[in-house]
């Protein structure tokens, strides 16, 4: 029986003991989730809890200061708040917790757990924001990442350390190749973070990917979308903080992330809260630059040869590809998987645009003759996307186009070798030898 304290005991007996006098502040306004504190000095960043009346204190964050108030953000509801409440800050600001302990477990965005398994002990702690080193510490990317998809592991191939995107509109399906992907990767460390998302969908993940052999290897930060924005915010932070966390141990780390949108909506509540203006289509600079911080975490680290795989996937508002989110995640990540509807609604599945798709690493890790086959059959499919219309009117006439004919002759091979059943594996080496013998034959 004693030993269900030993973890209790150990933290406490490691824990310093902070001997200055408590401070607190006294709440003056609250405005819509905004909270107003005079009295209390604390950094942005930091946690306090609020206390109003004999129930369990709220938890706020500091997120700014202005006219000698600091400015707070509580992460939850407003619900029972009361002027002249009691703010005290807790914990060392702008740490998040992360460890061994978070293994197998599902937390939310605080770092507590939400899978009823009991609490979670971590003695280590790591920046919210990461730590910036020098940009000649992220080493190339060399090796190829196994996705386990044919599509992409052949024709938009993949490196260990590289940050991809999966970008789409709602109902297309990012969430389900997201899903595949986590099933066929092979990576030490699987951290998934599922910001803003359905609350259904965080526990049919956790039922799906938190079993048998793959939980020891697996932690889980959910914050569904009826959160409040910055702890949406700050569960994305803690993924990322765990995966850095991890990487710096020298492992290979997959870092999963549903979605980058998500994050950026929760940037804009936030900077909104604090009278930013917007400015790309109601987006301010500083939610777009949220994105940036975020992604530029993950990559190869040079000083523990450990790496982190950023998996990504962004909302495409209205299909709309120029969406602010898509454009700025675009230009900042290694690569990226377009999915389309039109393909969907055919029942192609997954409803890659291959054409689209890009993988900015592929030239330097694969085989001349693979790339060489991948460019062979992005041609192919980009010429009877082209002119499809065409070819079921009937219009076109056969021998116009060499090319053309090739691409309507092979047509349904090419389909075949996109499709992909939602629950199916299919290895590196198997995708690359299935596209060779397709080209092969056809030639």
């Amino acid at each position: 029986m004693l030993k269900l304290f030993d973890p209790l005991l150990d933290e406490l007996s490691g824990a310093e003991i902070d001997l200055t006098p408590g401070r607190y502040g006294l709440l003056t306004a609250c405005d819509g989730g905004l909270l107003e504190v005079s009295g209390l000095s604390a950094p942005v960043g930091a946690l306090c809890k609020v206390a109003h009346g004999r129930t369990a204190p709220l938890t706020a964050e500091v997120i700014g200061f202005r006219n000698g108030r600091t400015l707070m953000m509580l992460l939850g509801d407003t619900v029972m708040l009361r002027p002249g409440a009691r703010v005290r800050t807790e914990g060392r600001p702008g740490m998040l917790p992360v460890g061994e302990a978070f293994l197998g477990r599902a937390v939310d965005g605080e770092g507590l757990p939400i899978d009823g398994l009991g609490p979670i002990h971590s003695r280590h702690s790591w920046p919210a924001g990461g730590l910036r080193t020098s940009a000649l510490d992220r080493s190339p990317v060399r090796q190829c990442f196994d996705t386990g998809v044919r599509a992409l592991n052949a024709l938009t191939t993949f490196g260990i350390g590289q940050r991809i995107g999966i970008m789409a509109g709602s109902g297309v399906g990012k969430s389900v190749l997201l899903d595949m992907i986590a099933t066929g990767a092979e990576a030490e460390i699987v951290v998934v973070g599922l910001i803003g998302e359905r609350a259904r969908e965080v526990s049919d993940f956790v039922e799906r990917h938190m079993a048998g052999s793959k939980r020891a290897r697996t932690a889980v930060v959910a914050v569904p979308a009826d959160h409040a924005p910055n702890l949406r915010l700050r569960g994305a932070m803690l993924a990322t903080s765990m995966a850095e966390h991890f990487r710096a141990q020298g492992r290979q780390v997959l870092l999963i992330m549903d979605s980058l949108t998500r994050v950026a909506h929760a940037g804009r509540e936030i900077a909104l809260l604090l009278g930013e203006p917007g400015a790309a289509r109601g987006y301010p600079p500083s939610a777009l630059a949220t994105i940036t911080k975020l992604v530029e975490r993950a990559g190869n680290s040079a000083a523990s040869g450990g790496s982190i795989t950023g998996l990504y996937t962004v909302l495409a508002d209205g299909d709309n590809q120029d969406d602010p989110v898509v454009d700025t995640a675009r230009s900042i990540l290694d690569g990226h998987v377009v999915l389309s509807r039109d393909l969907a609604q055919r029942g192609q599945y997954p409803a890659i645009d291959i054409a689209a798709s890009l993988s900015r690493v592929m030239a330097y890790i694969v085989a001349p003759d693979h790339a060489a086959l991948a460019r062979e059959f992005r041609a192919l499919t980009a010429s009877y996307e082209a002119n499809r219309d065409l070819v079921l009117m009937g219009a076109y006439r056969a021998g116009a186009d060499a090319q053309l004919d090739r691409a309507i002759t092979m047509h349904g091979a090419l389909v075949d070798f996109l499709c992909q059943p939602a629950r199916s594996t299919v290895p590196l080496r198997q995708s690359i030898a299935a596209l060779a013998e397709l080209m092969g034959n056809a030639g």
